[in-house]
C-alpha cells in the first residue's frame, strides 16, 4: 500500500482479466471470437488515411452510433457508444445506480459488477442463482428499495439466458429505477432485450463489438435505451473524456456491422462448435451447464478444477479457472476453432484416462 494512494484506491479490488500468454498455446479462456472480423475491416484498415490521426474524432460519434441503430431499429439518439462495453457499464454505473439503496444483481455474474460497485460506493443485493444454475429473475424483484437492477443475459460465466417475455415480466414489476441487462454474448443463441426499450423507458441494454464481431483487440461497446438514459451516459461521458471511440474505431465497427453474412456465419459455426463440444465433454463425464454463449462452464465429479487447468495448460491449453468458493470446481471453457476443441477434447481423454 502507498502512502501516495487515497483511502478509496486502498479498498479496491481490482477486475482480473482472463491471462493473454505470450507463448504459443491454445486460448480458451478469455472468450475471443476464434474467427477474424468481416472482410471490409480489413479494407477500412488498408484504406485508412492517416492523416486523420492528427485530427480528434467526431466526440458524437454519430456514423457509429447512425449504423448500430440500423441494425438495432431504433433511434440514432436512443445509441451509446464506448472504449468497450467495460466502459459502457462503468459509465452506467455512475449515471443510474449511485442511489442510497443496494442494486440488485445475481451472486454469480459478470466479476466486474462488484468492482465498480466498490469503485463507486453502490451496495450490491446479491441473490443466488437456482438449483439450474440460472439467474433468478422473480428474486431480482423482490427487494425494498433498489438502486437498480443490473445482469449479464446470456450470463457469465454460467451461460444460460432467459427468454424475452422473463425478462418483461422483472421490467413491469421494476419500473422506478434502471434495469441493465448486459448482452455481451446474446448472439451466440439468445433473445436480445432491444425490442422493448420503446416500451420500457428504464432498460439500458448493453453490448460488445468484442464477441460476434471479432474485434475484442479494438476496444467498443455501446448502449440502447431511452433518450433520457442516453442522455446520462452522455452527461457522464463529457465530464470523464469527450473522445471515448476514435476515428478508426468507429470506421472498423462500421464496415463490421455491414458485413451481415460474414457476421452470421461465424455465430452459427460457433454455436454449431459450443454444442458438438458439449456433448464431448459429457462423453468424458463432465458436467456442462447448457450455455447460449461462446462458452461453456463445465465440472467434472472425480477432478479438481485446479488440477484439469494445470494439466490443460502443460498440454498447451489455457481455460478459465475461477479460484472462487462457488465456482472452484469448474472450468470455462471459449469455444474456439474446431482443431482447437479437437485438441481440448484429446487432452481431456489423456488426463481422465
Amino acid at each position: 500500500m502507498s502512502q501516495y494512494w487515497s483511502p478509496a484506491v486502498r479498498e479496491l479490488t481490482p477486475y482480473v482479466p482472463g491471462e493473454q500468454p505470450r507463448e504459443q498455446l491454445v486460448k480458451l479462456n478469455t472468450n475471443e471470437n476464434p474467427y477474424p472480423p468481416a472482410p471490409g475491416v480489413g479494407e477500412a484498415l488498408r484504406d485508412y488515411a492517416t492523416d486523420h490521426l492528427r485530427l480528434y474524432p467526431d466526440p458524437t460519434s454519430k456514423a457509429l452510433r447512425e449504423a448500430l441503430a440500423e441494425t438495432f431499429q431504433v433511434s440514432s439518439s436512443q445509441v451509446f457508444v464506448g472504449n468497450g462495453s467495460d466502459e459502457v457499464l462503468a459509465f452506467a454505473f455512475q449515471a443510474f445506480f449511485c442511489h442510497q439503496a443496494p442494486l440488485d444483481v445475481p451472486e454469480i455474474t459478470y466479476s466486474f459488477y462488484p468492482v465498480y460497485a466498490n469503485l463507486y460506493g453502490v451496495e450490491l443485493r446479491k441473490h443466488p442463482l437456482n438449483k439450474q444454475w440460472e439467474v433468478d429473475i422473480d428474486a431480482l424483484t423482490k427487494g425494498a428499495e433498489r438502486s437498480g437492477v443490473i445482469f449479464a443475459n446470456p450470463n457469465a460465466p454460467t451461460g444460460h439466458a432467459h427468454s424475452l417475455s422473463a425478462i418483461e415480466t422483472l421490467l413491469k414489476r421494476v419500473t422506478d429505477r434502471v434495469v441493465l441487462v448486459d448482452e455481451a454474448y446474446v448472439d451466440f443463441g439468445a433473445e436480445s432485450a432491444v425490442s422493448l426499450v420503446n416500451r420500457y423507458p428504464n432498460l439500458l441494454v448493453t453490448g460488445t463489438f468484442s464477441k460476434s464481431r471479432s474485434l475484442a483487440g479494438l476496444r467498443l461497446g455501446y448502449a440502447v435505451g431511452s433518450e433520457e438514459l442516453i442522455d446520462g451516459l452522455l452527461r457522464v461521458k463529457d465530464s470523464f473524456n469527450s473522445y471515448p471511440v476514435d476515428s478508426l474505431a468507429s470506421l472498423v465497427g462500421i464496415a463490421a456491422l455491414k458485413d451481415v453474412e460474414h457476421f452470421e456465419a461465424c455465430r452459427e459455426r460457433v454455436i454449431t462448435t459450443r454444442e458438438r463440444t458439449r456433448q464431448r465433454l459429457i462423453g468424458l463425464g463432465f458436467e456442462v451447464l447448457p450455455s447460449k454463449a461462446n462458452f461453456v462452464l463445465a465440472q467434472h465429479p472425480d477432478y479438481e478444477g485446479a488440477q484439469l487447468f494445470a494439466s490443460l495448460r502443460e498440454r498447451g491449453i489455457l481455460v478459465r479457472h475461477f479460484n472462487t468458493s462457488d465456482l472452484n470446481n469448474f472450468l470455462r471453457i471459449t469455444i474456439g476453432t474446431d482443431d482447437e476443441m479437437d485438441n481440448l477434447i484429446e487432452a481431456l481423454e489423456t488426463i481422465c484416462g
